[in-house]
């Protein structure tokens, strides 16, 4: 992976999205249902939300970061409400989601920077997710997947061969707190980062600080463990951890969508909460920001 300037640097304000302006998608009425079945479970189609330009956010570089719909966890903060359902999102074909790509290639060799899949949950489209890496692999674009990890089993070995980091959101360290923020189990995480060390796959840990949810200094110490745990399977496995402040960003969308919004009087912690935190990672020989 190419470092430069913007791998260093702290995760940046997001630039505004720009929707799916640019890439084709596909008329539904021209294309059975059952032939869009077809197309999806071979990957060549998918349910994408969005796509955006940002630099020092999702991986090294500028990136061109695609949301893809759909989520099993039901995450308390979750900044993106409005890709939970793959059904809300739109029918693009993996080739005209790569020749967006294409049109970048200078872009990322001038900056370090690649492709990123989110979401949602991008292992929710394993197939369309697997066809798009392999795509950008066949450019020499750089690869990430930014995920829970807790549908990590559905990314087969050679989606991983395709993907040079991924952004491993541990979003508590403690089994009942992680179902308390997310619906779901944690296991399933701690399992894929396992096996991101052991296929030699470079990972950046994320971690949100939520006061009065993930914040508990136990919590937090136990994430702390998990990540060094990662990091003892294949030395140099965690590049970095990224210890991210609650933010109230997302508000309007969960408003928007008729959603009950429990974080709605949560204040961000205050910096020096953060930095405390991450010095909690540090003391575990974890490079962190």
């Amino acid at each position: 992976m190419t470092a430069g300037p913007a791998l260093l640097d702290a995760p940046s304000r997001r630039r505004a999205g720009a929707g799916l302006r640019g890439i084709e998608t596909v008329d539904t009425q021209e294309v059975g249902r059952s032939d869009r079945l077809a197309l999806m479970r071979s990957g060549e189609l998918g349910s994408v939300h969005s796509w955006e330009l940002v630099t020092a956010v999702d991986g090294p570089g500028t990136r061109l970061t695609v949301f893809l719909s759909g989520c099993p966890l039901r995450c308390l903060y979750c900044h993106n409400p409005d890709t939970l359902a793959m059904k809300d999102g739109e029918p693009v074909l993996a080739e005209d989601l790569l020749a967006r790509v294409a049109r970048y290639r200078g872009i990322f060799s001038a900056t370090g920077g690649g492709l990123t899949l989110s979401g949602g949950e991008v292992l929710m489209q394993p197939a369309f997710a697997a066809r798009v890496l392999r795509g950008a692999k066949e450019l020499g674009v750089h690869t990430t997947l930014d995920t829970s990890g807790f549908l990590g089993a559905n990314a087969t070995d050679a989606m991983l061969d395709d993907t040079d980091l991924v952004l491993l959101d541990i979003k508590s360290g403690d089994e009942d707190t992680y179902c308390r923020v997310t619906g779901r189990s944690l296991a399933p995480t701690l399992r894929f980062g396992r096996r991101l060390a052991e296929r030699g796959v470079t990972v950046w840990v994320r971690f949100v600080l939520v006061p009065g949810l993930t914040d508990d200094p136990e919590n937090v110490a136990a994430v702390a463990r998990h990540a060094a745990d990662i990091e003892a399977v294949r030395p140099g496995t965690v590049e970095r951890v990224e210890v991210l402040p609650f933010h109230q960003m997302a508000r309007d969308k969960w408003a928007e969508l008729g959603r009950t919004y429990e974080l709605d009087d949560t204040e961000p912690p205050t910096p020096e909460a953060t930095q405390a935190v991450r010095e909690v990672f540090r003391a575990h020989g974890l490079t962190t920001y």
